[in-house]
């Protein structure tokens, strides 16, 4: 979003924070030495800088008196909301407010310690708090600052609001999504602030790398636009080539039958999908049909004509078989297939349990909670998470002592409500 005004452990040591809130003795990654400032508030600004925290950057999350919009909205917990607790971990948490001369100043220190910067905060605010490129580097010259936008930051619609929602409006997904000759359906997981995300971490490592070349930093934009097009390569490439509009297809494929979801037995549901002979052939081993020898069914072509018939077929025998037992046979004949999990399937299920996307970490009011871990899995020199999400000013106190600052000056700055401290 741009700015609008059970397991713990598994597999390559990602296991969860100690119970101080600090770093744990585990090496902190491979971008340990790297200081993330971030200054952006809800998803795709903050989620980029937890994944740099993730790989080891010490990430210093900068927020007002008033904090994240995260803070305030979602499900809540003894005064913390899920939204900022899923998305902020592996941070140290700071209260300025840059509207004051004296924490502008500390801005200014903490920024010449920092190798990155990321914001969303969108102009004129952006220069008044002295945030704008041209600004921080005045603090740091090699800084590396990204700025996040909803459409970019210049051209004709730059300066407007914007979440994910507005993109998949922009992009076409929303134009994609749902039943055939239904309203458009909006996806639902934020899936569009996720990928700009991912391209704020890719940009940074990629600035860093010139950094090592040249010596040089360098000002970087994404957008929520740019990376939803970027994303809808392969519609945009069919109506580059052939002029065709790729359809709304409701959970079938365009090019292949079968694909959908089919109830079973028990209610549940289940995924089945075959996108090539192969796995069609195998779908009739392990339901026991001669399927592949119907001509209505023989070739791709031929099932994508047929596949209502073919749909009312599968869906029998699938409403014959609980959806574990047929799960199971369908994964023994190698057919691709799934359950439909729902979220507390999700967290228990084997492969992410294993995979280490279930972590434990501490929270400094809430105790042990749970997060998500480190999608990005670097043998050598892994990730983790190693700290709980701060709660609002947790850290001030202990960076403005790195940053020189004494007791009297601390205490000054608290008395005139240029910072805010947390929880020790």
């Amino acid at each position: 979003m741009s700015d609008g005004g059970a397991s713990a452990g598994g597999a390559h040591g990602q296991e969860g924070g100690t119970g101080t809130g600090r770093l744990d003795s585990r090496p902190a990654g491979p971008l340990a030495g790297i200081r993330v400032l971030d200054l952006a508030t809800m998803l795709a600004g903050p989620y980029g800088a937890t994944l740099l925290g993730d790989l080891g950057a010490d990430v210093i999350k900068v927020e007002s008196h008033y904090g994240d919009e995260s803070r305030h909205l979602g499900p809540e917990r003894d005064g913390e909301r899920s939204p900022f607790l899923s998305l902020n971990r592996n941070k140290r948490g700071v209260v300025l407010d840059l509207r004051r001369p004296p924490a502008r100043e500390i801005f200014g220190r903490l920024a010449g310690t920092s190798d990155i910067l990321i914001t969303n905060v969108r102009e004129p605010a952006l220069s008044r708090l002295g945030l704008a490129y041209e600004q921080v580097r005045q603090h740091r010259v090699d800084v590396i600052w990204v700025g996040v936008t909803a459409f970019g930051p210049d051209g004709p619609y730059a300066g407007r609001p914007g979440i994910d929602f507005l993109a998949q409006g922009y992009a076409g997904l929303l134009s994609l999504n749902g039943e055939p000759g239904g309203a458009p359906v909006r996806v639902t997981v934020p899936l569009v602030d996720v990928m700009t995300s991912l391209l704020v971490v890719s940009g940074v490592l990629t600035a860093l790398h010139v950094r090592t070349q040249t010596g040089a930093g360098q000002r970087i934009d994404v957008s929520l636009l740019d990376a939803l097009v970027h994303a809808q390569c392969s519609g945009l490439g069919a109506y580059f080539l052939t002029g065709e509009v790729v359809p709304r297809t409701g959970n079938r494929s365009q090019y292949f039958a079968p694909s959908g979801i089919y109830a079973c037995a028990d209610g549940r549901g289940i995924v089945i999908t075959c996108p090539s002979e192969k796995f069609f052939v195998n779908l009739c081993t392990a339901l026991d049909t001669a399927w592949n020898g119907d001509p209505r069914f023989a070739t791709i072509v031929r099932r994508l004509e047929n596949q209502d018939e073919l749909d009312r077929l599968i869906g029998e025998r699938c409403r014959s078989v609980p959806r574990d037992e047929l799960l199971e046979r369908l994964i023994a004949a190698d057919v691709l297939a799934a359950p439909i999990n729902e979220i507390p399937e999700v967290v228990r299920d084997p492969q992410v349990c294993h995979n280490g996307m279930i972590v434990t970490t501490e929270h400094a009011t809430l105790g042990p909670i749970r997060v998500t871990g480190v999608p990005v899995k670097l043998h050598d020199t892994p990730g983790s998470v190693r700290r709980g999400p701060p709660v609002k000013g947790q850290h001030t106190e202990e960076i403005l002592v790195e940053l020189g600052y004494g007791p009297d000056e601390i205490s000054a700055l608290r008395r005139d409500g240029a910072v805010a401290t947390g929880v020790p």
